[in-house]
């Protein structure tokens, strides 16, 4: 995973959405092309309470003396995180839920990879665990996250299954304040169905950011747009999820 959607409209909420929260995402800008270091919202608690923020994507630690890092940190995975130097902070303490309406992945099964893009069948917005932190060395303080990811069966073929940790609206407040065990509180959590189609090459390109971006393509009879796919697909590899 390394680009995803939030574009949020009325019907898009299963019931056990909160409706102040549900008014906050769908006030937020479209986005159909979030990429590393872009800004996305999230859902975390604020003085006792849900709110939704925009936070960068791509945690960067506390105590990094730079506010980026060496590492890819846009996601985390969910067997390491809770013993990672980077993570184990925001695993304890700093807990996010990064709402989306889906999330592009490449197939590299073939000879030319093909991106794709992964929605919830119920066209539902879909709920993904994360985790974010605060970097405030310097000026401007940076919020930032990352998304949790794991083995996910239900993320059709020929995609690789492993990708976001999603969860039910009714888990989002228990997830946030913490639960006990809370490595297996998402390990059994029960994954959505998903599908997913063909979409344009396009997405590799961070500067390219509209709708069209979701319409279906017709893998046999895609064309790249400057004949410079390849290394541009590659640069967005991400063999785990």
């Amino acid at each position: 995973m390394r680009r995803f959607v939030q574009a949020f409209a009325a019907g898009v909420w299963p019931p056990a959405m909160p409706s102040d929260l549900a008014t906050a995402l769908e006030a937020a800008p479209d986005r159909y092309n979030i990429g590393t270091r872009r800004p996305a919202a999230v859902i975390l608690e604020r003085d006792g309470a849900l709110a939704v923020e925009e936070f960068d994507w791509g945690l960067v630690p506390a105590w990094s003396p730079l506010p980026e890092t060496r590492y890819t940190t846009v996601t985390a995975r969910l067997a390491r995180a809770p013993r990672s130097r980077i993570f184990k902070r925001p695993w304890e303490t700093m807990r996010c839920v990064v709402p989306m309406n889906g999330y592009y992945k490449w197939d590299r099964s073939g000879e030319t990879p093909q991106p794709y893009f992964i929605q919830a069948q119920d066209g539902d917005a879909l709920f993904a665990a994360g985790l974010w932190d605060h970097w405030s060395k310097d000026t401007p303080e940076l919020y930032s996250f990352a998304v949790l990811t794991h083995p996910n069966p239900a993320i059709p073929p020929p995609l690789v299954a492993d990708g976001p940790v999603f969860m039910p609206a009714t888990a989002i407040a228990d997830w946030i304040a913490g639960p006990r065990r809370a490595q297996a509180f998402l390990e059994t959590m029960p994954q959505p169905a998903l599908e997913a189609y063909p979409v344009s090459r396009r997405i590799r390109n961070a500067d390219v950011d509209d709708y069209t971006l979701l319409e279906p393509v017709d893998i046999a009879s895609a064309q790249d747009d400057d004949g410079d796919w390849l290394a541009h697909a590659f640069d967005e590899a991400d063999e785990d999820s």
